[in-house]
């Protein structure tokens, strides 16, 4: 094949790795645009480096803690819901979509792409995983508008204060475009081998 996915492993296309991906691929069972990924078109030259994190964001302000990927993942999981949940039943909104909207209730001016993980129709609640604006280009997407952030989860980087069990505390999603501080309680810290499994709620900017 002369175009390989980019190894993010991230599971948008239903397969759990690019390299499975591409078995499926050699299969008959996935075609090329399955991957959020494919393009047909020479990418332009980019630099991707690690972000560069001081300790402060872009208002000067410090915080507490970093939230990266959990393993395999490409960003912190964002729990998300949608200002009219029943689209998700309505819209068949399923692991594997890609979404987009703005986090109007936490007063976030950017809108949002993010690749579903997981869905609940029941309360429409959808476990998101933020994957740029890239892959909704081309019209594969589903526009929900706006959407409350319910939560994060990932591992928490600590950079001044480790993530404490019940406080409100200031941490940054490792991936935020604005570089913005957002606070929220931390109520769920888990010990893994890859670090402090963390679930934030009551996210506000």
């Amino acid at each position: 094949m002369a175009w390989t996915p980019p190894g993010k492993d991230c599971g948008a296309c239903g397969a759990p790795t690019c390299e499975a991906f591409l078995t499926l691929v050699q299969e008959g069972e996935k075609e090329l645009p399955d991957c959020i990924y494919y393009s047909t078109e020479t990418p332009l030259p980019r630099f991707e480096g690690e972000a560069c994190h001081t300790g402060r964001d872009i208002l000067g302000m410090e915080y507490d803690f970093i939230l990266d990927p959990l393993p395999g993942e490409i960003s912190a999981r964002k729990i998300v819901l949608p200002f009219r949940p029943d689209l998700v039943e309505a819209w068949e909104i399923v692991p594997g979509d890609i979404v987009v909207g703005r986090p109007t209730g936490a007063g976030c001016p950017v809108q949002h792409v993010l690749s579903v993980t997981h869905t609940n129709p029941v309360s429409g609640l959808l476990t998101c995983q933020v994957v740029g604006p890239q892959a909704s280009r081309g019209g594969g997407f589903k526009n929900i508008e706006a959407y409350h952030i319910i939560g994060f989860e990932g591992i928490g980087r600590t950079v001044r204060r480790e993530p404490t069990f019940g406080m409100r505390q200031r941490f940054l999603p490792g991936y935020c475009m604005m570089n913005l501080a957002h606070t929220g309680v931390v109520n769920m810290i888990l010990a893994k081998a890859s670090g402090l499994h963390v679930r934030v709620e009551d996210v506000r900017l």
